[in-house]
């Protein structure tokens, strides 16, 4: 696995040994590429929730990004993301702790994108309980991006979370919905697949 695009382009990244599903490189391009579309990536705030590997996290820094957080609960996976931020050479924020731990603390960040990558067996119930407790640490209009199996039901977006794009990558599909809390009327989805 590598970083894709951006200054660390084609730095080699570690994957921790279990426990994480990385996400592939062709969905981190086409990921980013829609981010990039809407200026959500260059000067912004990233905060990457189940990091893993903090694959998701470093590529939005190797793309600009100004700060980037990537936030796991495996000791395994935070040493990993540690020696991918030093093999690649850019100042990422770790932190190890639960995702719904680290959010109740009500950290002192405000982010214009959040990452959400659980494993693929990750309750909805409880992606729905993170989803809203996320909306406190993001600027208004943040986009989110939710990564799930094909086969897991449509994360339950809060109100405040407008589910922009749908786009379906083999046994990945990825969401991406804005934060729209003066929403007064919905907007069209947009869905791919």
């Amino acid at each position: 696995m590598r970083i894709v695009a951006g200054a660390a382009k084609g730095r080699q990244l570690r994957v921790p040994a279990k426990g994480t599903r990385p996400t592939s490189e062709k969905v981190r391009e086409a990921v980013f590429s829609r981010l990039d579309a809407r200026g959500f990536v260059d000067g912004t705030t990233v905060l990457d929730l189940f990091a893993g590997s903090g694959a998701l996290a470093l590529e939005a820094l190797s793309r600009g990004a100004a700060r980037a957080v990537a936030v796991d609960s495996s000791s395994q996976a935070v040493a990993a993301i540690k020696d991918n931020a030093r093999a690649v050479g850019l100042a990422l924020s770790v932190i190890r702790a639960p995702v719904d731990a680290y959010l109740a603390y009500a950290p002192d960040l405000q982010a214009d994108v959040a990452f959400l990558d659980p494993p693929y067996a990750f309750p909805d119930r409880d992606l729905a309980v993170i989803l809203h407790a996320l909306l406190p640490v993001l600027v208004d209009d943040a986009m989110v991006v939710v990564e799930r199996s094909s086969r897991s039901a449509q994360p339950a977006f809060p109100d405040d979370l407008l589910l922009q794009d749908v786009r379906q990558f083999g046994d990945t599909t990825v969401y991406m919905a804005q934060v729209t809390p003066h929403m007064t009327t919905a907007s069209p989805l947009e869905t791919v697949g």
